[in-house]
C-alpha cells in the first residue's frame, strides 16, 4: 500500500501491506550460519565470509529454504526486521535483498546492534513473517484427511420411532 502522494524513488521496503489471505508464518531469525547448528555453538559452525554481501547470500539462501520447508516463497513474506552489526552496511544488504525479491517488496524494520547473540562473527539476522496459502496440514507439513473424510454418509432414510 502507498500514501495517495507516493513520490517516485527507488526503495526496498513497501510502507505497509494489507493480507487478505492464508495463514501467517513466523520465522525465528536467520543469519548466514547454518539453519541447524550445535548448541552449545561450534566455532566450525561459524566460519563466516567476512564481507556482508556474501553473507547476505547465505541468509537469503537459508530463509529461501526454511520459507519452502513450510511450501512458501520469497513473494509470500510480507513483514521482516533485519538486525545489522553495521548501518554502514545496508546497502550492500539491500543490493542481495533486492536481487532475491525483484520488484516484491515486503515491509522492513532495520535496525543496527552492536552484536548478533548467534554468533560474533554474523553480521546480520533477519527474521520474516509470510503468508502461507490456507491448506489442511498436518504434522510436519504432511497432507492431512479432512474432518468429514472417512465418514460414510447415509443413503437409507433414518426409521422412525414409534
Amino acid at each position: 500500500m502507498h500514501h495517495p502522494d507516493k513520490r517516485h524513488v527507488e526503495m526496498p521496503y513497501a510502507p505497509a501491506l494489507l493480507v487478505r489471505r492464508g495463514s501467517l508464518l513466523f520465522l525465528s531469525g536467520l543469519t548466514a550460519a547454518p539453519v541447524y547448528h550445535s548448541h552449545p555453538h561450534r566455532e566450525e559452525e561459524f566460519d563466516l565470509p567476512p564481507l556482508m554481501r556474501e553473507q547476505a547470500v547465505l541468509l537469503m539462501e537459508n530463509l529461501k529454504t526454511t520459507l519452502a520447508a513450510a511450501g512458501c516463497t520469497l513473494a509470500d513474506v510480507v513483514s521482516a526486521t533485519r538486525y545489522l552489526t553495521d548501518v554502514a552496511e545496508q546497502d550492500d544488504l539491500n543490493a542481495v535483498w533486492a536481487s532475491y525479491l525483484g520488484a516484491h517488496r515486503p515491509t522492513t524494520t532495520t535496525v543496527e546492534v552492536s552484536r548478533l547473540a548467534t554468533h560474533a562473527n554474523c553480521k546480520i539476522e533477519i527474521s520474516v513473517i509470510a503468508v502461507a496459502d490456507v491448506q489442511m496440514r498436518g504434522p510436519r507439513n504432511g497432507p492431512r484427511t479432512p474432518p468429514t473424510a472417512g465418514k460414510r454418509s447415509r443413503t437409507k432414510p433414518r426409521r422412525r420411532r414409534r
